[in-house]
């Protein structure tokens, strides 16, 4: 299941290029319920997995999401709260650059969070793996995606976290099971950058995100995984014999937005099957490489994806 709080519509929009300033004309946009929970469960979808999805859903904007989440047949757990939902503006240039914009979300009131963390623990009966992803509306308490890791795992469950900033600190301390950052996301959290994430791989991925993974682990979390965009994504687990690097097969980008969701989804679903996490990321890489050349966020071509997992795997054992 998915605790994915955050909830939004995107709006994505093609232009030949962004120039802040001018009054510009896209040539067309795509209107779909998104936040980097609905990805997660997209791509299981792609993958032939259930999926449930526990999210707040505000006011007019929350039932017409609920609505679009419904014709994608994705299951859904509605947790109502005041405000409207937030929207997310993502603008695709010619030249592959892609522009994000994203709204903080409503502001939760005082036992919203309450009443979210106990439709949680319900899913979580017979469930297998619990996936908290995303960012958390404004007025969360601090430590919500630590609490939910922590019923994951009373519950038997594998506990992954997929988030930024003070939401995936916390996780970390308090020991989850799999923390999946970015490397902007952990070099912020490890204070070496201020988080800008840039869509191409930087120099130095490889370096960096191992050392990102590693740092992780020592903080507390059980496991960790970096992904460096196009480079491929880093590894490491607690004790310090499980560590390395899987890197990303060459492919066509069509959109990258939900890319290191479906990665999270495949990686997820194979640890909560038994796989080793070497397993479990080269898998998760070619699911991944396999998303960016879908056109709607965190989609997948099962057929593609094993093809690509496949490669990679191949290439892990050469």
């Amino acid at each position: 299941m998915v605790a994915g709080p955050n909830l939004t519509i995107d709006r994505t929009s093609s232009i030949p290029e962004l120039r802040p300033g001018d009054v510009l004309r896209v040539r067309d946009v795509a209107v779909t319920p998104g936040g980097k929970g609905v990805n997660v469960c997209r791509a299981a979808q792609g993958l032939g997995l259930p999926a449930t999805l526990v999210a707040f859903v505000p006011g007019h904007t929350g039932r017409a999401a609920a609505a679009l989440l419904a014709d994608e047949r994705i299951d859904l757990v509605a947790v109502p709260c005041g405000g409207e939902l937030r929207s997310t503006a993502i603008v695709m240039e010619a030249s592959g650059r892609t522009t994000v914009l994203n709204e903080p979300g409503p502001p939760l009131a005082e036992g919203d969070w309450e009443t979210y963390r106990l439709r949680v623990a319900e899913q979580l009966r017979g469930a297998r793996a619990l996936v908290c992803s995303g960012s958390v509306p404004p007025g969360t308490p601090d430590g919500g995606y630590a609490e939910l890791v922590a019923l994951a795992s009373e519950a038997g469950c594998t506990g992954a976290v997929d988030s930024s900033g003070a939401a995936l600190r916390e996780a970390v301390v308090a020991g989850a099971g799999v923390v999946v950052p970015n490397l902007a996301e952990a070099e912020a959290l490890l204070g070496r950058s201020q988080g800008h994430e840039a869509v191409e791989a930087v120099p130095e991925a490889r370096e960096r995100a191992l050392a990102g993974a590693r740092e992780l682990v020592e903080a507390g979390a059980q496991a960790a995984v970096v992904t460096a965009a196009a480079a491929g994504a880093a590894f490491a687990a607690a004790g310090g014999d499980v560590t390395g690097w899987v890197p990303a097969p060459a492919v066509t980008v069509r959109n990258p937005i939900g890319a290191g969701d479906a990665f999270t989804a495949a990686l997820v679903s194979r640890l909560a099957d038994g796989a080793d996490l070497p397993a479990a990321v080269a898998y998760a890489v070619g699911v991944g490489s396999a998303s960016v050349e879908s056109p709607l966020a965190g989609g997948v071509d099962v057929a593609r994806a094993r093809s690509l997992a496949a490669q990679v795997a191949s290439a892990e054992g050469t």
